[in-house]
């Protein structure tokens, strides 16, 4: 039997891998559980995922919420029984506020939080469930470096800090910004990218780690929380010919999770729209991925004591 687990099925781009899933023949349809924010959306997607012939579980999970993250893993593995083995951990649910100043129920920058930490836990908490030949699928971004567009278009990099630092809410009475708001967003994504690197190191004989970049997809959920300007000009760029959209990148989402070509790609390996590139250099650094390891254990250890 195989088994997928995908975080974030209810809209954009984890919807449309969702669907693509279980629209497969029978021989090549998985399991799916579904974690995601309890309510309609995440009811509508599995029941369209069953219309398709999946069998699907669906798991209410708030990833803002490392105890609903703990909870959730708890539910997944009494849902896989004593010996059932999880092919593919899709982490695909994120987010990026406008306000570094909001915080996570646990205290953390939410950006951080969501992207980051909450995948960290839910993978740490069904170490002990993944089949040996199993995949993890992170969510990527380029933004994590600079390039002439995204200097261009004011897309900041990242800023790299102590994890425990860039864990902390911004402060002051005055919101930082955008520029504060898109630099946490490309300090997470180069988090996942080194926390990729070790998490293979890490994880057990067999399984693979893989970053997938999906492209820039403007006017998705991920940016609901800009100014509406900033939102209408997303709507407007996605239907630009070519421009990476949930549903040319959802089924390659869903390819890596499944499908045989993508059997050998480990080691954090990027695949941006389905090519496999080469991370830039600052994207390898043994010493920030051990401290990032350390410092993960630690937020999530203490999150877990409140």
């Amino acid at each position: 039997m195989t088994t997928v687990l995908i975080t974030g099925p209810t809209r954009g781009l984890g919807r449309a891998a969702t669907l693509d899933m279980a629209a497969r023949p029978a021989a090549e349809r998985p399991e799916l559980i579904l974690v995601g924010r309890a309510g309609p959306g995440l009811t509508e997607v599995a029941a369209e995922a069953r219309a398709l012939g999946a069998t699907v579980h669906e798991v209410g999970c708030d990833l803002a919420r490392l105890a609903d993250v703990r909870a959730a893993a708890a539910t997944v593995q009494q849902l896989l029984g004593e010996d059932g083995k999880l092919s593919a951990l899709v982490a695909n649910a994120g987010a990026m506020t406008t306000d570094t100043r909001t915080a996570s129920a646990d205290g953390y920058e939410l950006t951080f939080a969501v992207n980051y930490l909450a995948h960290a836990q839910l993978i740490a908490d069904l170490n002990d469930r993944f089949a040996p030949s199993a995949r993890i699928i992170l969510i990527g971004s380029n933004t994590y470096h600079a390039n002439f567009w995204r200097r261009l278009l004011h897309v900041p990099p990242a800023k790299w800090a102590d994890p425990v630092e860039m864990s902390r809410p911004a402060t002051g009475d005055a919101n930082p910004g955008m520029e504060s708001s898109g630099t946490a967003y490309s300090n997470a994504k180069l988090a996942v990218l080194y926390y990729a690197h070790e998490l293979q190191r890490q994880i057990g004989a067999g399984v693979n780690v893989v970053v997938y970049e999906p492209g820039w997809m403007p006017g998705t959920a991920l940016g609901r929380g800009a100014p509406e300007a900033a939102q209408a000009a997303g709507r407007a760029l996605a239907r630009i010919p070519g421009i990476a959209t949930p549903e040319n990148s959802g089924p390659t989402l869903a390819s890596l999770a499944l499908d045989p070509r993508w059997a050998g790609l480990r080691d954090g390996a990027f695949v941006v729209r389905g090519k496999l590139t080469e991370v830039k250099p600052i994207a390898h650094n043994r010493d920030r991925e051990r401290r990032l390891w350390e410092a993960t254990g630690e937020l999530l250890e203490k999150a877990g004591s409140r």
